[in-house]
């Protein structure tokens, strides 16, 4: 059996940026001392006079960042995402924000799954801080083809833009043939009694769960939303209408995320039990990828689990 291919996100970020960076011309990075993490070294190596190291400093970057746009290049301010959507939030919704400038923050090192690095830099909020934003375009992929395909749309569009990549490896099902549309979600399996829309690595579990569940008869769709904003709203209310019962998934907090906004959508439109799965209302801690995920319940056989008490089984 051929082995599977994993990637972490944040080296298909790198690779995207540099693959970008032979015809975009106008394309600048910046990175607040954290280049070999972020993996923006990748495009460092290629085209180091348009690579801009700013130090520890990440309030700073974002203003930088917010002038180089006003001068018609089209940077992609990068950094973890604690200290992206945390410590510069101020200047995000100021500096960029509020002008509706043409910056892009490539934020890695999202969600429980930072691991080791623990409760400090395990960013489960950054979600709900940039959804907030007016404006803001918030995406998380789920794989290195679909990462990848990110960035290049996130440069092609114009205005503020807010990508979340992971530091752990996760697997690429998407073959290279797949077409990423910003505010387009995907329906990766068809199903009739619940649908799961996950966001990011949560994906890869999505399918697992569903697999499981479909060899015990429970037909489930699965759904997978790379943008948070804007939503997909029409697939989320088409799932709504045809499946009852909605379960969302995202490595981050219950509260202001992808979760948050399916709720808000079914709310206004389309009544629907719904059941979020995330990380609830806690701090992380130290301790590895795969064991904090299990942990805190963000793995295939919790989403089943839950599925089944969904449906009462």
């Amino acid at each position: 059996m051929a082995d599977v291919k994993k990637v972490a996100t944040r080296d298909s970020y790198g690779s995207a940026l540099k693959e970008l960076g032979a015809t975009a011309e106008n394309l600048v990075v910046l990175d607040a001392d954290l280049a070999g993490a972020t993996k923006t070294s990748i495009f460092q190596k290629a085209y180091p006079e348009r690579h801009f190291d700013c130090g520890i400093a990440e309030a700073n970057m974002i203003n930088v960042a917010a002038g180089l746009a006003t001068m018609g290049l089209v940077p992609f301010a990068s950094t973890f995402a604690m200290f992206a959507a945390g410590r510069a939030y101020e200047q995000i919704r100021n500096t960029i924000g509020y002008p509706h400038l043409n910056v892009k923050i490539g934020a890695t090192h999202g969600g429980i799954s930072v691991g080791e690095d623990g409760a400090s830099h395990q960013c489960c909020e950054d979600f709900a801080l940039m959804r907030a934003i007016p404006g803001m375009t918030v995406m998380c992929p789920a794989d290195d083809v679909e990462a990848r395909q990110m960035v290049r749309a996130a440069y092609e569009m114009d205005g503020p833009v807010y990508m979340r990549f992971g530091r752990a490896v996760t697997r690429v099902f998407h073959s290279e043939d797949y077409c990423f549309q910003i505010g387009k979600g995907e329906v990766l399996q068809e199903g009739t009694d619940a649908a799961i829309i996950a966001t990011g690595i949560m994906v890869p579990e999505a399918i697992d769960a569903g697999k499981s569940l479909a060899a015990e008869g429970i037909s489930v769709r699965i759904i997978n939303m790379a943008t948070i904003k804007p939503l997909d709203g029409e697939l989320v209310l088409k799932a709504a209408r045809e499946c009852g019962r909605i379960v969302t998934v995202e490595e981050h907090s219950v509260i202001g995320g992808l979760g948050e906004a399916v709720c808000s959508l079914l709310a206004e439109n389309c009544p629907t039990p719904v059941k979020r799965i995330g990380v609830n209302d806690k701090f992380g801690h130290s301790g590895p990828a795969a064991a904090l995920l299990e942990q805190f319940g963000l793995s295939a056989s919790n989403i089943a689990a839950q599925i089944r008490a969904l449906l009462g089984k």
